[in-house]
């Protein structure tokens, strides 16, 4: 208590008894359309969607994912530039040292040991001369799919990643700049160079107003564990269907957030994911066990967003 006490007495400034202007309070921010995957309707720009409910959306109770290969309602899809996908191959080698000495080792190849930490002198695990140029993944862990109700309140018509993007009540508030994930590059190459070889694709979804929560549409004690295989390279992919921001945290593994720095992907254990976003990242499955994944928001995990991650 007598420390407390003095913390509470000490100050930042050049003399005793300075005080300072309090600031003002930022506008309350308030969710649109676009929060809603609506991109189209995003001129509604004033309108508070809180405590809306889906009879009160016209098309709302109909509406339904068809999946991520129906690209025809999802152009940018189509094309989006996987980072770090289409020049992380040749660029790569061009930049390895053969005189540096920590490479990944054999047992680190098959999943034995965990991948060493990226640093001055780590080289980066490259797939072979056949396999450097950049190819989807080979198998798709497929979107579930979803149907509105209880469970899932809305799905998303439209989504698209938004790391350039400060989120709600950042944008245009008087600060010179505002820092985002598309701000982040790694200070050191990756170690796992590796394109993935399977995609899993997985949705935030939820009810606000019933506090449901859960990752496509099932909590924690309705979901399968999603198994790895030891020593894999997977791409997680996000989708948030609802209006909620969701920081999502992997337990035991990195997430290397795909965000354009290519070799240099910031290596991240919570990705936080806005409103209508979609956010891809990739992980080595290095480190065998049974890891917890789940939204940092306690109050959502312990309602539902909460998954087990089997790495075997």
């Amino acid at each position: 208590a007598g420390i407390a006490r003095y913390l509470c007495t000490r100050h930042l400034g050049s003399a005793d008894g300075m005080t300072a202007e309090i600031p003002p309070m930022d506008p309350y921010p308030l969710r649109t359309m676009a929060n809603m995957g609506m991109g189209g309707m995003a001129q509604m720009k004033g309108m508070n969607m809180s405590g809306m409910t889906s009879h009160q959306m016209p098309g709302m109770k109909h509406m339904q994912l068809k999946g991520m290969s129906d690209n025809s309602s999802m152009p940018d899809m189509k094309d989006m530039n996987r980072s770090g996908m289409k020049d992380g191959g040749m660029s790569a080698m061009s930049h390895m040292h053969m005189d540096e000495p920590t490479g990944p080792s054999n047992d680190q190849l098959a999943g034995r040991t965990p991948l060493l930490q990226p640093g001055p002198r780590t080289t980066r695990l490259m797939p072979p001369p056949s396999r450097m140029m950049s190819r989807p993944a080979e198998t798709m862990e497929g979107e579930a799919p979803l149907h509105v109700g209880p469970e899932v309140v809305s799905v998303a018509m439209k989504t698209s990643p938004r790391l350039h993007d400060p989120g709600d009540g950042l944008n245009e508030n008087g600060r010179r700049r505002v820092l985002t994930y598309s701000d982040l590059r790694a200070l050191y190459k990756g170690v796992d160079g590796r394109p993935p070889t399977r995609e899993i694709i997985l949705h935030l979804t939820g009810n606000m107003q019933r506090f449901i929560w859960g990752f496509d549409g099932y909590k924690f004690s309705q979901a399968e564990p999603i198994h790895l295989k030891l020593g894999e390279r997977v791409r997680f992919v996000l989708i948030n269907d609802t209006m909620m921001e969701h920081p999502i945290h992997l337990h035991g593994l990195w997430s290397e957030l795909e965000n354009g720095s290519g070799e240099f992907s910031p290596y991240k254990h919570t990705v936080t994911v806005k409103p209508a976003e979609r956010v891809s990242y990739l992980v080595s499955a290095d480190t065998p066990g049974r890891w917890a994944f789940h939204c940092h928001l306690l109050y959502h995990m312990a309602a539902g967003m909460f998954r087990t991650v089997v790495v075997s």
